[in-house]
């Protein structure tokens, strides 16, 4: 989960909002976990438009490990968020055990303000608890997917988003880079691939590299994400198994 959110361009033409697509009312997306080759975990990814004249979204993601992997690290995370129609973050919760962690992480976004409460559940102690100045629309990562696919860059166009872990907030550029054929589980697609420059002392400190297949349909979804860490922690991938 911590390893997986107005425009700004960066020199590159103006660009329009796909033709024909709009964010879904509702969706679940189901993901594979490839670790190493093997199946590590599932994603599961389920989008909901509030029933109140659709002022905003509700996005749940549970992630969590299987098989091998579940027995030497096991991961059951949950999280939720709320955006508003224009995607901005309002609220967020994650539930995370990880291992012998267990974490519950609570961030309000309000006139410029994220507050952040994180605390140890097993020892019923507050880890962080602080308030930061970000910008009045700002985006969540999980959230940031959903802006993905709304974008219609070419490939070499790029553009600036604002967005916030809570504890800190960050430009984030994301650039198109090439046309790729893509298969997955779920079929195949002809996507864009956009890179996402959170690591490398962005809003990560990690050093590490994002990539997001987009789909180049009426659906817009995005059917492959990769993050590429140091050897000694390898490639994670994940790669949509269903969509309903």
């Amino acid at each position: 989960m911590r390893l997986l959110a107005p425009i700004v361009l960066l020199g590159c033409a103006p660009f329009a909002h796909p033709q024909g697509f709009s964010l879904p009312s509702r969706e679940t997306l189901l993901y594979n976990v490839e670790w190493r080759l093997i199946t590590a975990g599932k994603a599961r990814v389920e989008w909901t438009a509030t029933p109140a004249s659709r002022t905003g979204y509700q996005m749940k993601l549970r992630l969590e490990s299987t098989g091998l992997v579940s027995k030497l690290f096991k991961v059951e995370d949950d999280y939720t968020a709320q955006m508003s129609q224009a995607l901005c973050i309002e609220a967020s919760q994650l539930n995370a055990v990880e291992g012998r962690r267990q974490r519950e992480t609570k961030i309000t976004y309000d006139h410029g303000k994220a507050n952040y409460l994180e605390r140890d559940l097993a020892k019923n102690a507050v880890v962080l608890a602080q308030e930061t100045e970000v910008p009045s629309c700002v985006q969540d990562v999980a959230g940031g997917l959903y802006f993905l696919r709304t974008l219609s860059l070419e490939p070499g166009q790029s553009t600036q988003v604002p967005v916030s872990d809570g504890k800190k907030h960050a430009m984030a550029r994301v650039e198109a880079q090439q046309r790729e054929d893509v298969r997955t589980p779920s079929g195949l697609y002809k996507t864009m691939r956009y890179e996402v420059y959170l690591f490398n002392n962005v809003l990560y400190r990690r050093p590490a590299h994002l990539f997001v297949w987009v789909s180049e349909d009426r659906l817009r979804l995005p059917v492959q994400i990769r993050v590429r860490m140091q050897i000694t922690i390898g490639t994670i991938t994940l790669q949509l198994e269903k969509h309903e």
